[in-house]
């Protein structure tokens, strides 16, 4: 990874992230069974914090977590929680493939946001690839009308919302903060926001969910780094449209542990966002190329 820089690195680091999230996602939707969401919330901070710990300690930037933008991490914080929350609310009530098919309406939303608070151009080329991804989306999973206006759904919709804003505001700490103090931050607010809500109805692990916290901080704090570098390093319009990577995690396991098998039409679909994922790879590194002869 380092000897990759700027939108090529931001999109290796994407693709990273979806499928460590593709995971975390998994465990998620298993504990939502008999499990209260906001506990659900509090425990993806508690059990990544060692982790994250001993990152810090081995990479000794402990002090880089101290010197930071206070009110931009407040209001990144609330919104992961808000986000995990929705998330575990959504997944509950809805296949992954479906939630994932609702959520995959961040990236225009990043785009969106992009444009006026880091006043990002977004060009001709990214706004067509968003929408090409979007229509393979449609035709993979063609979501029902009841699985979109349901609780469910809009659950999956404002944690789309809040992961868009929070992505924005990510990218702009990057120009003052760490990675590792955003990483850091956003875990404490969960650990700690999360536990102080969920403590009224907390319920004691039974043995088979403690097996599955292990898996949920290994995943979640590799996907944390990898989305957190992904928009540090690369512009959000270019990197977005990567995040579609996650639906071919969500159909796997999908089909694993739920046994939902998708049809033909699910393939084609997504042979477009793949095929849209790798023509925009392309553009960058011909882009780069040029930047390279013109040096």
């Amino acid at each position: 990874m380092s000897r990759l820089t700027g939108n090529t690195r931001g999109i290796v680091s994407m693709l990273i992230a979806m499928g460590a999230f593709g995971v975390m996602d998994t465990i998620i939707k298993l504990l939502s069974d008999g499990m209260p969401p906001m506990q659900i919330t509090a425990l993806r901070g508690l059990v990544t914090m060692p982790l994250i710990a001993v990152y810090l300690w081995r990479r000794q930037s402990i002090a880089s977590v101290i010197r930071i933008r206070w009110r931009l991490h407040l209001v990144r914080g609330l919104l992961a929680i808000a986000m995990l929350w929705c998330f575990s609310v959504g997944v509950k009530n809805l296949a992954l493939t479906q939630a994932y098919t609702i959520f995959f309406i961040a990236p225009v939303l990043v785009s969106i946001f992009a444009w006026p608070i880091l006043g990002e151009r977004v060009s001709g080329v990214h706004w067509f690839a968003l929408i090409v991804g979007l229509t393979g989306i449609i035709i993979a999973l063609r979501p029902s009308l009841d699985g979109m206006v349901s609780g469910g759904g809009f659950a999956v919709l404002g944690a789309a919302t809040c992961y868009a804003a929070s992505a924005v505001i990510s990218r702009r700490l990057s120009r003052t903060d760490s990675t590792d103090s955003q990483v850091f931050w956003v875990m404490c607010f969960l650990s700690v926001g999360g536990t102080a809500i969920a403590w009224a109805n907390w319920q004691t692990l039974t043995l088979a969910q403690w097996v599955l916290m292990p898996a949920m901080a290994l995943s979640g704090f590799i996907g944390q780094l990898a989305i957190t570098d992904a928009f540090k390093h690369g512009r959000a319009a270019t990197i977005a449209p990567f995040e579609y990577s996650a639906l071919a995690w969500a159909v796997g396991f999908d089909w694993l542990f739920w046994h939902v098998l998708p049809d033909g039409l699910t393939f084609v679909g997504a042979a477009i966002i793949v095929a849209t994922g790798l023509w925009l790879l392309r553009l960058e590194r011909n882009a780069r190329r040029k930047d390279d002869r013109s040096d």
